[in-house]
């Protein structure tokens, strides 16, 4: 984005109506919204473009957030296809300890596959497992904790920790900094988890019958050999090779296990990564003058402190891109502190770590937060789960779930 260049704070308004597209279409016009979505993020898209062609007169902000968008696509795109090849399955009984076991196995591979890659993996066989007793609140903490609050660790966790990368914050330098914050978190969040899954359990009429011990089979590991290279690629590969190589793993693997029963034992359709792929086009051009205007009035915002960075960025992830978000504060604190990103290492880390948390633990707060968010949710729907609706999972969840418990680690640890 080119700091020159002065956005006025009504420029948002096509990304305003488009979070409220988002949130109020589903709710009051389901069936309307499920088929004239992509025509609504088209347009409101549209409005963007034309503004930056004829108001503006400049179209490289849309080139930057193109390449942008077209890393992102191509990287969850191919992890949702690599891991849709892989099939797990769990036999056992949905007891709170089994689940909630397995949502911290999710938690951690996060930060080895990705979110995104930790969640296409295990959402099915998670959903299986509980199948005859699916409630919302499932879905909604395995997006809380598998695909956002879990990869806080490394820069393959979450992209807004991909670009700190690529910034020039080393690979590991985050885990000795943050991995208390991080196993407090989630130890709360599965408190929290438990404490519904055993609630709920209470409400079952008989033990769910299973003949045999508990054990966990996986079918398609062939798969893990491209989503390595996925892995690799991410770290070692520059644009545009870095997406070649991760389209040419999907196209590899989908091709290899399509002769498979894997796919129709998954419930394998390409309907997930397309919703995001045409929602996601739309957010990330309509946020394109919000982002603008931060860059720009972010230093008259008063923000001076850690825990001031923590909530501002933080509060943006939930609705914008917690990547751009994520630079957009990066170079406010660098202008703050007057320090580039390695001076800043030394000298103010705790910048930094505020960013990089707000950025990855608040994409959990909405459906939009993250990109793996909406393909958990249509994977669930087609599951026959009954998700929140936009508001409804903010007012249900992230407000008296998450929010206290995010005050609490800017208490303790960034005031």
């Amino acid at each position: 984005m080119h700091e020159s260049l002065s956005v006025p704070l009504w420029a948002s308004i096509p990304f305003l109506l488009m979070l409220l597209a988002i949130a109020l279409g589903p709710l009051f016009k389901p069936h309307w919204w499920e088929r004239n979505y992509p025509w609504v993020a088209l347009a409101l898209g549209a409005v963007v473009i034309l503004l930056y062609l004829f108001y503006f007169r400049t179209l490289a902000p849309l080139g930057e957030v193109a390449l942008d968008y077209f890393a992102f696509i191509c990287l969850i795109g191919s992890l949702f296809v690599v891991t849709g090849g892989i099939l797990i399955r769990i036999e056992g009984v949905a007891t709170p300890f089994l689940n909630t076991a397995i949502l911290l196995v999710g938690a951690i591979i996060s930060n080895v596959i990705g979110t995104t890659g930790a969640s296409m993996l295990l959402i099915r066989p998670f959903l299986r497992l509980n199948k005859g007793r699916l409630s919302p609140y499932l879905v909604v903490f395995f997006i809380f904790l598998v695909s956002n609050i879990g990869g806080a660790l490394t820069p393959i966790g979450d992209p807004p920790l991909f670009l700190g990368f690529l910034k020039g914050v080393p690979f590991f330098w985050l885990i000795p900094r943050v991995w208390l914050i991080w196993l407090f978190t989630i130890a709360l969040v599965l408190a929290v988890f438990y404490f519904f899954d055993v609630r709920n359990r209470r409400g079952l009429d008989a033990e769910p019958a299973f003949a045999g011990p508990f054990r966990v089979r996986a079918f398609g590991l062939y798969n893990l050999a491209f989503l390595a290279g996925i892995i690799l690629a991410v770290l070692f590969l520059p644009t545009p090779w870095r997406e070649l190589a991760m389209i040419g793993c999907a196209l590899a693997s989908f091709l290899v296990t399509r002769p498979s029963m894997i796919h129709e034992d998954n419930a394998f359709t390409f309907g997930p990564i397309r919703e995001v792929a045409i929602l996601f086009a739309g957010i990330f051009v309509t946020m394109l003058p919000a982002l603008a205007w931060l860059r720009g009035n972010a230093p008259a915002l008063g923000l001076s402190t850690p825990g001031q960075f923590y909530w501002a960025s933080g509060t943006l992830s939930s609705f914008l891109d917690n990547a751009p978000t994520y630079l957009s504060f990066l170079n406010t604190a660098i202008g703050y502190t007057g320090l580039d990103v390695p001076a800043m290492l030394q000298q103010a880390p705790q910048f930094i770590v505020a960013i990089s948390l707000a950025a990855v633990f608040f994409g959990a707060t909405t459906y939009i937060g993250n990109g793996p968010n909406f393909m958990v949710k249509s994977i669930s729907e087609t599951a026959g789960v009954k998700c929140p609706s936009f508001l409804g999972y903010i007012a249900r969840f992230s407000i008296p779930i998450l929010i206290p418990i995010f005050a609490l680690v800017w208490f303790l640890f960034l005031r």
